[in-house]
C-alpha cells in the first residue's frame, strides 16, 4: 500500500519506518527540511532503540523516502497517516493548530483526486476533535463528503519511548475508530499479521482510549510511589509489599473494579483508606492521590443525586439499599447514603431490597440504620409492586433477578441506572433513561 506519513516526529518517524519494513511504500512528510534530509540519507531524525538501523534498511531498499511537499505526497498515496503534534497549553488546553493546517492541506488535494483516499489520524486528540473539527475542514477544503468520497479513521498509537519499534511490531492492541467501514477495513489491513486484538469502534471512542490509557499509567505510577513513600515512612520495604500486591491477578492486577458504576462503600474500603492516609500523616508523608480517593467517591455520590433531581419528580423508587447485591450489609453503603440525602431533601422515597428486612437487622446494621435512616420502616417496602405503584422515577442500584423482572414492567418513567443494566444500550433510546457513566 502507498502511505504518506505526515509529521516526522517521534510517532511519525517510527510509524514510517515500521510500515515500510512491512513492505509498504512510504513517503514521510515534514515541513522541517533537516528531518527530511536526514530521512532521505537513511538517518532517523529521533534517537530510539532500533529505529536507526530500521530507517537505514528501508531507505536503502527504496521503501521509504521523505519530502516537504505534502500535496505531492498525498496525491501519490492511498492513505495518509497524520502524526503531527497536539501540544498542550499551561492550562491543559490541547492545541489543534497543526491538525487543522494539515487537514486543510489534505482536503485541498482530495478536491482533485480521482480515486479513494483515506485520512487516518494518529495524533492524540480529545473526543470530538475528528468529527466536529477535522472532518468539516476536510470536507470544506475538498468540496467532498467524508465516508462517501473519501475515508476517515482514527488510529491512536501506543508506543513507549525506548521500546517503540518493539511496541509497533508487538502491540498490546490495535484501535481503529472508523467513520466508514471501508476505511476501517483499510486500516485493519495495515496491521494484518501483527499480534494483539483489533478493536473497531466509533471515532470518539478511539480518541478517548489513548487518554484513558495514559491517564491510568500515570495513576499507577503515582499510586506505587505513594505506597513506596508510606512504606518507607513505616520502615517497610515497598518492593516486598508491591511484589505481594502484584501477585494477585484476580483482584489487583486484573479487570476487577474497572467498570464504571456507582460509588464504593462497605465495611472495608472507606475505613481502610482513611486508616492508611492517617498512618501516612503520622510519619509526615503527604498523600495527594490516596488522600483524595474518598473525595472522588463523594463526588460520584453527588452525581447520582443530581441525576435523580434532574428527573423532575419527588416520588422516587429505589432498587437496592445494601452496599452490594447478595448481602444485607448497610455499613457505608453508597445507596444508603443516597437514600439519606434524598430523604433529607424531602423526596418521597420508597426502597425495595430483597436482602434487607428490618426484622433481621441487628448489630452494626441496626446501629447504622438508627443513626442514618431512623425512618427506614416508613420507606422500605416488601414487594416490587409497592415500589412500582408508588414511584414516578426509579433509581437502580442492584441488578438481581427480581429487579430486572420489575424493570421489564416499567413504562416510560425515568430511570437512573447506577449499575448498567444488561439492556442499557437499548434503553438509551428512551429519553427518560440515564446511566451514571454511560
Amino acid at each position: 500500500m502507498r502511505i504518506a506519513v505526515v509529521g516526522l516526529g517521534y510517532v511519525g518517524c517510527v510509524s514510517a519506518a515500521c510500515f515500510a519494513s512491512r513492505g509498504h511504500e512510504v513517503i514521510g512528510v515534514d515541513n522541517n527540511p533537516v528531518k527530511v534530509d536526514l530521512t532521505n540519507r537513511g538517518v532517523a531524525p529521533v534517537v530510539e532503540e532500533r529505529i536507526g538501523e530500521l530507517t537505514a534498511e528501508v531507505v536503502a531498499a527504496g521503501r521509504l523516502r521523505a519530502t516537504t511537499d505534502i500535496e505531492a505526497a498525498i496525491a501519490a498515496s492511498d492513505v495518509s497517516l497524520v502524526c503531527v503534534g497536539t501540544p498542550s497549553a499551561p492550562n491543559g488546553r490541547m492545541s489543534t493548530e497543526y491538525l487543522e493546517r494539515v487537514a486543510t492541506q489534505i482536503g485541498a488535494v482530495l478536491a482533485d483526486l480521482d480515486r479513494w483516499h483515506t485520512v487516518v489520524f494518529r495524533s492524540t486528540m480529545l473526543p470530538g476533535t475528528c468529527l466536529d473539527l477535522l472532518v468539516p475542514l476536510l470536507e470544506k477544503a475538498s468540496g467532498r463528503t467524508a465516508g462517501v468520497d473519501f475515508g476517515v479513521a482514527v488510529n491512536p498509537e501506543f508506543l513507549r519511548e525506548g521500546s517503540s519499534v518493539r511496541d509497533f511490531l508487538d502491540p498490546p492492541k490495535t484501535v481503529i475508530g472508523q467513520l466508514d467501514e471501508r476505511s476501517g477495513d483499510l486500516v485493519a489491513e495495515l496491521y494484518t499479521g501483527l499480534p494483539g486484538e483489533v478493536f473497531r469502534v466509533p471515532v470518539p471512542v478511539a480518541e478517548m482510549i489513548k487518554y484513558v490509557d495514559n491517564t491510568f499509567h500515570g495513576l499507577k505510577i503515582a499510586f506505587a510511589n505513594e505506597i513506596g513513600a508510606i512504606s518507607r515512612g513505616l520502615g517497610l520495604d515497598s518492593h516486598q509489599v508491591m511484589d505481594v500486591f502484584m501477585a494477585d491477578r484476580k483482584l489487583n492486577i486484573s479487570t476487577a473494579y474497572l467498570r464504571p458504576g456507582f460509588a464504593f462503600g462497605g465495611s472495608c474500603l472507606p475505613k481502610d483508606l482513611r486508616g492508611l492516609v492517617y498512618a501516612a500523616r503520622t510519619v509526615d508523608v503527604s498523600t495527594p492521590l490516596l488522600g483524595h480517593v474518598l473525595a472522588a467517591n463523594e463526588e460520584h455520590l453527588r452525581r447520582a443525586f443530581d441525576l435523580v433531581a434532574a428527573t423532575g419528580t419527588r416520588k422516587i423508587g429505589m432498587f437496592g439499599l445494601s452496599f452490594k447485591p447478595g448481602t444485607d450489609d448497610l455499613r457505608e453503603s453508597p445507596l444508603a447514603d443516597l437514600a439519606e440525602r434524598l430523604i433529607g431533601k424531602g423526596y418521597d422515597l420508597r426502597i425495595y431490597d430483597t436482602n434487607v428486612s428490618l426484622s433481621r437487622l441487628i448489630g452494626a446494621n441496626r446501629d447504622f440504620i438508627d443513626r442514618h435512616l431512623p425512618h427506614l420502616s416508613e420507606v422500605l417496602v416488601d414487594t416490587v409492586d409497592e415500589l412500582l405503584d408508588h414511584a414516578e422515577a426509579f433509581v437502580v442500584g442492584h441488578r438481581d433477578q427480581p429487579v430486572l423482572d420489575a424493570l421489564a414492567r416499567v413504562d416510560d418513567r425515568p430511570i437512573v441506572d447506577l449499575i448498567r443494566l444488561p439492556d442499557a444500550p437499548a434503553r438509551r433510546a428512551n429519553p427518560g433513561y440515564v446511566g451514571i457513566g454511560w
